[in-house]
């Protein structure tokens, strides 16, 4: 089956971590030009400034992530949000760190062993299902719905495994040019976001702004979810 990676807005470069010296795996190797987010260029995502720009305690504030929640984060990439999460919910709590290409779950390991972090496990997904267990606190989304191939699916695989008053947190950049993040054609348009969760069983619950260059969406279960 063919996969189309998530671009992943995290990285262990910057903070030490090596990258595996793996070939691309085979369903990677068969994407179309760009899509995929290449493991060695993570070390282009992590700015010494991102904490200022993306704001994680805003969006985790706005999940209601807290000591002790079980998360998870899609195409979590190099960890950058994943080690975020887990110094927020605490070695009481537990994080997910999914992504779907190989090399990054290898970035992410070594990243959370050398921050001597025991709350955190790796989850190796595909395009279309995270393989998620169940009773999940929150998910977290960041700067990779745009890479989705099949936003509905994936969005109603990842509400099976949230809690009844569980939340899914859509994090991008405003759309048009500007600031770090995607080329203007890349960004998505937030009521494009809104549509496809809807269209998952999923109804938008708040939209915050993440100045100055990203906006945030959280999503709970419709009420005639199923």
């Amino acid at each position: 089956m063919t996969t189309v990676t998530r671009l992943t807005c995290t990285c262990a470069i910057a903070a030490g971590v090596s990258l595996p010296a793996l070939p691309a795996p085979r369903a990677a190797q068969s994407k179309p030009a760009g899509r995929l987010f290449a493991p060695l260029d993570l070390g282009l995502l992590e700015a010494p400034d991102r904490d200022q720009w993306q704001k994680p305690e805003q969006i985790m504030d706005a999940l209601l992530i807290g000591e002790g929640s079980v998360v998870a984060d899609l195409g979590a990439g190099g960890g950058w949000f994943t080690i975020h999460l887990a110094r927020r919910v605490g070695p009481n709590g537990l994080v997910y760190a999914e992504d779907i290409q190989p090399q990054m779950i290898e970035v992410i390991t070594r990243r959370v062993q050398r921050e001597n972090l025991a709350n955190v496990k790796p989850v190796l997904g595909t395009a279309k299902d995270p393989r998620l267990p169940h009773n999940i606190d929150a998910v977290l989304i960041v700067d990779t719905y745009h890479e989705m191939e099949d936003p509905i699916t994936l969005l109603k695989n990842v509400a099976r495994s949230l809690k009844p008053q569980g939340l899914i947190g859509v994090a991008a950049f405003n759309p048009g040019g500007g600031g770090p993040g995607p080329a203007p054609e890349d960004r998505v348009d937030p009521q494009a976001v809104v549509k496809a969760a809807e269209a998952a069983g999923l109804q938008l619950v708040k939209r915050e702004p993440v100045p100055p260059f990203m906006f945030l969406l959280v999503f709970g279960r419709g009420r005639n979810w199923n």
